[in-house]
């Protein structure tokens, strides 16, 4: 048994570099924040909808270093559009291998890159950044039922680019990630917390946004429960298969610690004060007659907080993934 499963995973190592590694971080915050900002839209609160918006202009500026990423990592950069096109003579055309992660993902990534372009620009729009006649004629349509379906659709793309990495690692015939079955939903979940962080972050440079703070937080806790709960899925799926040691030997074992120093602020927010948010930015509603405002009840304590603890939390989205994807090469 022992020498079937060595057999198993006779194959030669990615050589994946540092692209590699910033793809993968940069696909899940692109794809986390347009699920954030569309669950905000969709809630439907006129005080959320400046997050919602700030969540757009991320996951479209995130995704924009993807495919120049992407590219780079090819060993012949200028040949990336042949995994959308086919250039055998006689059978050219567009080409989706259904069969291939690497191709749907490939297609996946250019569906969601078009609805991250329309909601980007239809941000702009609201913001009134974009001033054009016709692209506000076109924003309009997007008002009702039909904006609502577009967005939806959005986040269903984002969330399969959020983790259509790990997914892919899986289906490798790598040790490790061959091994497990939960790299999709970790990369996921990850995805997301680190989401969430960054728009906590990037409050503070949209002051008109502080009424979600609250919720971004409670978000947090909660996709940094799932991450915790997933990686020790990740854990009990490698024993049986003998590839602890190669995904949490030194020196990965260091990058596993700055992951778990990522999840701290989210696992110790549940574990002191639940879902409940005090002293941390929090904005609660506040009724002037029948129109219902939000205002910020309270700064974060300092700025070494609501920089040092997103930013621990993203450093520890980057050390998961540079540990799952470095440990087997």
């Amino acid at each position: 048994m022992l020498l079937a499963d060595e057999a198993q995973h006779f194959v030669r190592a990615p050589d994946w570099t540092w692209y590699i590694l910033f793809y993968f971080f940069l696909a899940g915050l692109s794809g986390g924040s347009y699920v954030i900002a569309t669950l905000f839209r969709l809630r439907g609160g006129r005080s959320d909808e400046p997050a919602a918006r700030l969540g757009y202009y991320v996951a479209f500026l995130a995704l924009l270093l993807c495919p120049i990423l992407l590219t780079l990592d090819l060993g012949k950069p200028l040949r990336f559009w042949h995994m959308m096109w086919n250039t055998t003579p006689g059978d050219a055309g567009l080409t989706l291998k259904y069969w291939s992660p690497m191709s749907v993902g490939v297609w996946a990534l250019v569906v969601f890159g078009a609805f991250a372009t329309v909601s980007f620009v239809e941000a702009l729009v609201r913001d009134q950044k974009i001033r054009l006649p016709l692209a506000r004629r076109a924003v309009r349509l997007l008002d009702g039922t039909l904006g609502k379906v577009v967005i939806t659709v959005g986040a269903v793309f984002g969330l399969f680019i959020a983790g259509y990495t790990g997914v892919l690692l899986a289906v490798s015939n790598q040790p490790v990630w061959s091994d497990t079955w939960a790299l999709g939903g970790l990369f996921l979940a990850s995805g997301l917390s680190g989401s969430a962080a960054l728009l906590l972050f990037l409050l503070r440079y949209r002051p008109e946004a502080e009424a979600s703070a609250d919720t971004l937080i409670i978000s947090e806790r909660l996709y940094a429960l799932l991450e915790l709960a997933l990686i020790v899925v990740f854990v009990l799926t490698l024993i049986p298969a003998g590839a602890l040691g190669i995904a949490f030997g030194f020196p990965w074992i260091l990058l596993w610690l700055v992951a778990f120093a990522g999840l701290a602020p989210g696992i110790g927010g549940l574990l002191t004060a639940r879902l409940a948010v005090t002293g941390e930015g929090v904005a609660v509603p506040v009724h002037s007659g029948s129109v219902a405002t939000s205002v910020a009840t309270s700064r974060p304590k300092s700025v070494a907080t609501s920089v040092a603890i997103p930013g621990l939390v993203l450093l520890g989205v980057l050390a998961l993934r540079a540990a799952v994807i470095f440990s087997i090469q």
